[in-house]
């Protein structure tokens, strides 16, 4: 028998063509179209910062690579989706000097300091978020007038705070807020490409969005107009189906979901922040081990932990 047959490998055994810059290049793909109404809507200075994001979350990557002296992981893409979500998640009058520290806090703190892709304990954008949120308040709430036609940028509240404005107009991005997350349509669109190129599964999204839907006319508030005011269908799509912080099994994913859109709920509605998102995804991000551990398979024959002692001890004796 030629001795080569019998060459052992650490797993994984089955080899796939699916890549991490390949997943991550249909992410890019599935937020382009969001890409395109945070221009028509709030104009060029959209498109270069979701640009400029992207490029500094690249060089802190490879800065880290460099440091850290590690291989050189900026084609995996993951970087550039770190720096575009992040930026959906600005508003478009954000100082850019701001968000390079935004970026910063993504991929140095909350990815590269915890060893890299796949060690991180939350969504990387999702911390530089929140950072940003808690250490520049006034900045992260400077909320642009769609379709201004001005070099001047006016300023106004977002659909959260005022809680008024048409489903038409929320649907379609007619709106003030992030970037990223006034055009429903456009990131409906990104999810349902995601979703039919196998990417991600529609538990978590599907959960989250139904959870925020639900509580809402629970409490009395109208549940369609939470669903569409605000940062939810970007989180639910985007940073609640990242691989890395949420759960591997769908039931875990559907925990993961209610988990998500509860949370959100009870900080926009009694909390002291109108938006709470981007909590909700990190706070859930921090027990989804927990969640996989509950929600784990069984192994088919596998018999359970104390049996198994027992018979392990009794072929002792």
């Amino acid at each position: 028998m030629n001795n080569e047959n019998l060459i052992v490998s650490p797993s994984p055994h089955i080899k796939s063509e699916r890549t991490t810059a390949r997943v991550m290049g249909h992410v890019l793909i599935a937020l382009f179209p969001a890409y395109v109404a945070s221009v028509i809507i709030f104009g060029l200075r959209a498109l270069f910062l979701v640009l400029f994001c992207a490029a500094t979350a690249v060089i802190w990557e490879r800065l880290c690579n460099i440091i850290m002296k590690r291989q050189n992981s900026i084609g995996d893409l993951s970087a550039a989706v770190t720096g575009v979500i992040l930026a959906f998640n600005l508003p478009v009058t954000l100082p850019f000097w701001i968000a390079a520290i935004g970026t910063f806090v993504a991929i140095v703190i909350a990815k590269q300091l915890f060893g890299g892709l796949g060690q991180n304990f939350a969504n990387p954008a999702i911390v530089g978020r929140i950072v940003l949120m808690l250490s520049f308040p006034a900045a992260m709430s400077n909320w642009a007038v769609p379709f201004y036609n001005s070099d001047k940028i006016i300023t106004s509240a977002t659909p959260l705070v005022t809680g008024k404005a048409k489903y038409i107009d929320l649907f379609l991005g007619k709106t003030g807020g992030c970037l990223g997350e006034v055009c429903a349509l456009a990131l409906l669109i990104g999810g349902v490409y995601l979703v039919v190129m196998k990417v991600i599964s529609p538990a978590a999204p599907l959960a989250f969005m139904g959870t925020v839907v639900a509580f809402s006319y629970l409490v009395g508030e109208d549940g369609i107009y939470q669903l569409l005011a605000g940062g939810v269908i970007l989180g639910a799509v985007f940073m609640a189906t990242d691989y890395v912080t949420t759960p591997i099994t769908n039931k875990g994913r559907v925990i993961f979901g209610i988990g998500c859109g509860i949370i959100t709920c009870v900080i926009r509605f009694w909390g002291s922040f109108p938006e709470g998102v981007s909590f909700g995804i990190l706070l859930m991000n921090i027990v989804t081990p927990y969640i996989d551990m509950a929600t784990k398979k069984k192994p088919i024959g596998a018999l359970p932990l104390e049996k198994k002692e027992k018979e392990v001890k009794a072929d002792e004796k």
